[in-house]
């Protein structure tokens, strides 16, 4: 059957578009923001258990190992069970587990549940942007890319104000619970409402390519999550999985491009849209989950926001992202912008986003300081996301559209992972610098220094001298990561050059 009559028949209309959507978007959030979520909580969590810090980490490592190995493979699992099977036994698996992560007893019982609900939550994303895309029409797909540019991007956003919210005022169990009504109703409307492309079929599973992956996915993932805990590579674990993150994803992409049934098909990076459009997913992941990641601690722990008001701060981008990829997404449906300068703009205006946000990192920063960064970072992230989708998924022919999804989103995943290992190892590294050159600055021949200490008992005035000085080292480190998100947003905005203007009603893409 001819890839577009068989995509058209795909379309829907009226209310069983509109609730295929909210199963969709539901089930989007679900994995987006619990992850942030769980951030937020995580030291409520630790403390509950009684367990250190390395090791409470496990309860976000563990999910995203088991999310980023699940992600690349979405595409023979939909083949093999049929999308609409397995996208609701993805729903169901990710809203179990998270009941049984907030019934958890103990520790090893969260961590064994949080695998599980990354198992489920890798099945969620690209397959829900696949399904967008499918029961839209040609015309309208910058409205569907919108719809689920809401979900990836807002979601992060407000993760931080739920899990502050449950931080102040609930338990950490609450971070989990809080997912099961949501979870229920997307299993029901997808069940009922979501149609298959294609009949299931028993297509053969490459357990040497899925035992190669997994090895070097998952070793990555521990490398970048547990790097800077153990000191990198002067740990011998850490040596120990970056060999096998090589060795795994060497072998790995030998093997598959051999194979007659591969598990994942590397030949749709080919295609010159997916692959440049996935190194531009992964900078897009640097700068989302980046500022998600230092900005709360900036807020709560220099300026002493609560969590509450930490993840409000942060919501200021979501809602400016809400406001204006509505406009983005109808100037991209009705070609009256190419979505290569869409992209490109938003690259820019996120690096200036980032830098701006620098300069107002002080220890006497307040809210309003804070807005215009946060909006022009939104704006900014509503002119990337969408228009980026649709010339990457819409560059490609429509039998390798669920491998090219996958391939983007693990990027953005990916991308995300990098940025935390990356910022972290440079928030410690800058910290200590600054806290070094700073301390070495505060003697007595300083004439105020000596004049604190004189009007001051002694003791209780070098231990506030201390407090300050590892404050400002604090501020000034924050304000170098949000610089370096900057740079490598604006140094990478290039490769939006390596983008084709995609085929939309039927005209061909533009080179």
């Amino acid at each position: 059957m001819d890839g577009n009559v068989h995509r058209h028949g795909l379309v829907e209309h009226g209310l069983r578009r509109a609730l295929v959507t909210i199963a969709v978007v539901g089930a989007t959030l679900l994995e987006i923001i619990d992850t942030t979520i769980v951030n937020v909580a995580l030291p409520n969590i630790q403390g509950n258990f009684g367990v250190p810090v390395d090791q409470a980490a496990w309860v976000v490592t563990g999910y995203i190992i088991a999310n980023v190995v699940v992600i690349p493979i979405t595409p023979w699992l939909q083949r093999r069970f049929g999308r609409r099977q397995y996208y609701v036994a993805s729903i169901v698996l990710f809203t179990f587990a998270s009941l049984m992560c907030g019934l958890a007893p103990n520790f090893g019982s969260l961590v064994f549940w949080r695998i599980v609900q990354g198992i489920g939550g890798g099945g969620l994303i690209s397959t829900s942007q696949t399904i967008l895309r499918d029961i839209y029409s040609i015309e309208e797909q910058g409205k569907a890319q919108g719809i689920f540019a809401m979900g990836v991007i807002v979601g992060p956003a407000l993760g931080p104000v739920l899990g502050g919210i449950i931080t102040d005022d609930l338990t950490w169990r609450w971070a989990f619970f809080i997912n099961l009504p949501v979870g229920i109703v997307a299993a029901v409307l997808a069940w009922n409402f979501l149609r298959n492309p294609e009949k299931p079929r028993n297509v053969p599973l490459d357990w040497v390519g899925l035992g190669l992956l997994a090895l070097g996915l998952g070793s990555m993932q521990y490398v970048l999550d547990q790097g800077q805990q153990y000191g990198w590579f002067d740990d011998a674990r850490i040596r120990f999985f970056t060999i096998c993150a090589i060795v795994g994803l060497l072998g790995f992409t030998i093997w598959t491009l051999r194979s007659l049934i591969p598990v994942v098909d590397l030949h749709v990076l080919r295609f010159r849209q997916v692959a440049a459009g996935s190194v531009l997913g992964m900078v897009l992941g640097v700068s989302l989950y980046g500022s998600i990641l230092i900005l709360p601690q900036y807020l709560q722990n220099s300026l002493g926001f609560t969590a509450t008001l930490s993840g409000l701060t942060i919501c200021v981008r979501a809602l400016a992202v809400m406001l204006f990829t509505i406009p983005t997404a109808i100037m991209t449906s009705r070609r009256l912008v190419d979505p290569r300068l869409s992209v490109a703009i938003g690259f820019i205006l996120l690096g200036i986003s980032n830098w701006m946000l620098a300069q107002v990192t002080a220890p006497q920063s307040d809210f309003a300081a804070l807005v215009p960064p946060l909006v022009i970072s939104g704006i900014a992230m509503s002119q990337i996301f969408v228009p980026l989708s649709v010339a990457v998924l819409g560059g490609v022919p429509n039998a390798y559209v669920p491998a090219t999804s996958a391939f983007f989103n693990l990027s953005r995943q990916v991308g995300g992972s990098i940025a935390a290992a990356v910022l972290v190892t440079l928030l410690v590294h800058d910290f200590t610098s600054y806290q070094s050159a700073l301390a070495a600055g505060v003697n007595l021949h300083h004439a105020a220094v000596a004049h604190f200490l004189q009007s001051a008992d002694t003791l209780r005035g070098r231990l506030q001298l201390t407090d300050l000085v590892e404050r400002q080292a604090a501020v000034l480190s924050y304000a170098d990561t949000s610089r370096w998100v900057a740079i490598i947003t604006v140094a990478l905005a290039p490769l939006v050059v390596l983008l084709r203007r995609p085929a939309v009603h039927g005209i061909p893409a533009i080179e």
